[in-house]
C-alpha cells in the first residue's frame, strides 16, 4: 500500500482490522499513530505483541472476529486498515458497514481486497473451480478443503467489494491493482488483489 495513502498519522486513532502479524501496525505506530489491532488469531496477535515489545511502542491487542459487530463505539477511529483478509469472510458488506460505523467523520478506510480469481485455479495453474468459490454452499468443495486441511475461503465479486463500500456510505477516492509475484497468475501480470482508499464524508 502506498505510504502516501497513510497521510499524516501523528496522533491518529488507527484500527488494524484482521491485520495481525507485526507488519502494518508497526509501520503505523512508527508514523505516530495510536494503534488498536483486532484479529481472530492468537498467533497473529502474538506476532504484534512481540514486535511492539521489541520496538518499544504501545498497541492495544484484541482477539475478535471481524464478522461480529465490532466492539467499539461509533466514530472511535480516524483510520481503519484492513489488509487482504476478505476471502475468509462470506459476507463482506457487513464488514464494510461496521467499518463505516466505527470511523469518525472524515476518516479513511484502506482495504486490500482479493479479486477471487485465484480460487478458480488449482496449485498447478489449471482451471479447477467455478466461481463463486463458497464452501458453505458447495458440499464437495467443503470436503476438498477439509481433506486438504485448508481454511474455508470465499471469492467475492468487484460488485460486492466496491459497491459494498459505496452502499455502506463510503466515497471511493483511489484504487490500485496488485499482482502476486509468487503466484502462477503473477507470471502473466494478472492482478489477484486490489487496494482501495475510501473516505467517510
Amino acid at each position: 500500500m502506498p505510504f502516501s495513502w497513510y497521510g499524516d498519522c501523528g496522533g491518529k486513532r488507527v484500527l488494524g482490522l484482521a491485520a495481525g502479524g507485526g507488519q502494518q501496525m508497526a509501520i503505523l505506530s512508527a508514523l505516530g499513530a495510536q494503534c488498536t489491532l483486532l484479529d481472530i488469531s492468537e498467533a497473529q496477535l502474538a506476532s504484534d505483541r512481540m514486535v511492539s515489545e521489541r520496538e518499544g511502542y504501545e498497541i492495544q491487542l484484541i482477539q475478535g472476529d471481524m464478522t461480529d459487530p465490532l466492539p467499539f463505539e461509533d466514530g472511535s477511529f480516524d483510520m481503519v486498515v484492513n489488509p487482504v483478509s476478505n476471502h475468509y469472510v462470506e459476507d463482506v458488506e457487513h464488514v464494510f458497514q461496521e467499518v463505516f460505523r466505527v470511523l469518525a467523520s472524515g476518516g479513511t478506510f484502506l482495504a486490500g481486497l482479493d479479486t477471487g480469481i485465484v480460487w478458480a485455479f488449482d496449485a498447478d495453474g489449471g482451471l479447477a473451480h467455478k466461481l463463486p468459490f463458497n464452501p458453505m454452499k458447495d458440499r464437495e468443495l467443503r470436503k476438498e478443503l477439509f481433506f486438504e486441511n485448508e481454511a474455508y475461503v470465499f471469492s467475492h465479486t468487484l460488485e460486492e467489494q466496491i459497491c459494498g463500500q459505496l452502499r455502506a456510505g463510503f466515497v471511493l477516492v483511489d484504487i490500485l491493482e496488485d499482482v502476486d509475484d509468487d503466484d502462477k497468475l503473477g507470471e502473466y501480470n494478472i492482478p489477484t488483489s486490489i487496494l482501495t482508499r475510501a473516505v467517510k464524508r
